[in-house]
């Protein structure tokens, strides 16, 4: 199994990297020349790794996903109208510069952080230390990374749940009403940028070298493109509690259990698993119930706009963050005024 998994990621490897080595050859470095760009070439030939990573990515997805929504279709939509927009968030998120952005941004930092501790006598939290040879396997390896990652994915999607200001911000991933196989990534760039921050942040916490962090997030970014795709499909009972599945994260984005709906005793959502409905039923926020249920945020009924358009969908998001600012101060100065009449 080993061996297999091996041979499987150094093909791939190998593939990638001919296409790396070719585009850069003959489109990337004579337009860095002529740009006169030549002193970032190195980064930019690191950089165009997960690009074509990101791009073999959509192609996938888009081959494998979009038959199956024809054929098994969730819910039957008159056209796709408001569709389109998502396939902008999708090639700038997989396409995975603000990943490898931070990636690499962050890590002379966390370079330099571990040799002071290693100075100190500190020992850091990289799973080799934890767990010393589990590197010398890579696929135990790998499955350690993706769990670890994944629990923190969990709690991040819940708190997104939870505070009403970065709810604004995700708010734009839950207004589709028309869940798609480009959906997933229809998420506001500042979120977008946060979420690159704190998961570059803990991927080199643990450890996980840069070429295992390109397959992890790869891997990660396929798997919830399922999930979101508009295909009526279930994992059955077992499988269901092993993978998150399309019926069970069509739930998340249910009208009225996304977040303010009660369900599962929570009042924030439910099934905020990223890969796994492990977390979801450890802290009790797992519904399992596999209704095809219209999805969106309820407000969205009364007639409330998210925005139909990239720039709309971002500003209007400001827009609310601002209102809540406004309704929290006017609420303390209400609380100062009724002290002072207190008093």
């Amino acid at each position: 199994m080993l061996s297999l998994w091996h041979l499987l990621v150094s093909s791939a490897d190998d593939f990638v990297a001919s296409l790396q080595t070719a585009l850069y050859v003959h489109v990337v470095q004579p337009l860095l020349f002529r740009a006169g760009l030549m002193d970032v070439d190195e980064d930019a030939y690191d950089a165009l790794y997960w690009v074509i990573v990101g791009a073999l990515e959509v192609l996938a997805m888009y081959a494998l996903l979009r038959p199956l929504e024809a054929l098994l279709p969730a819910e039957k939509w008159r056209d796709r109208k408001g569709v389109g927009v998502d396939a902008i968030y999708t090639w700038i998120t997989k396409l995975g510069i603000v990943n490898l952005l931070f990636f690499f941004t962050l890590q002379p930092m966390f370079d330099r952080a571990q040799g002071w501790l290693r100075l100190h006598g500190v020992r850091s939290l990289d799973i080799d230390n934890l767990w010393p040879g589990v590197t010398t396997r890579p696929l135990v390896a790998f499955v350690v990374y993706l769990v670890v990652l994944d629990f923190a994915g969990y709690w991040y999607h819940r708190l997104e749940h939870r505070f009403g200001i970065w709810w604004e911000l995700h708010a734009v991933h839950h207004s589709q009403r028309r869940m798609s196989l480009w959906c997933d990534d229809r998420n506001h760039l500042l979120d977008v940028l946060l979420q690159a921050c704190v998961f570059s942040s803990i991927a080199l916490v643990i450890g996980v070298p840069p070429a295992q962090f390109v397959v992890l997030v790869a891997l990660t970014n396929f798997v919830q493109s399922v999930q979101h795709a508009n295909i009526r499909v279930h994992f059955g009972r077992i499988g269901e509690r092993l993978v998150v599945s399309p019926a069970f994260h069509r739930r998340h984005h249910a009208i009225g259990f996304g977040r303010d709906g009660l369900s599962g005793g929570l009042s924030y959502g439910c099934n905020f698993g990223v890969l796994f409905p492990w977390w979801d039923m450890l802290f009790g926020s797992a519904s399992w119930n596999r209704a095809a249920e219209p999805t969106g945020i309820p407000d969205q009924l009364d007639g409330v706009r998210y925005g139909d358009g990239f720039w709309a969908q971002h500003a209007l998001a400001f827009v609310r963050i601002a209102r809540r600012l406004s309704a929290r101060a006017r609420a303390a100065e209400l609380r100062e005024r009724d002290d002072a009449t207190v008093a």
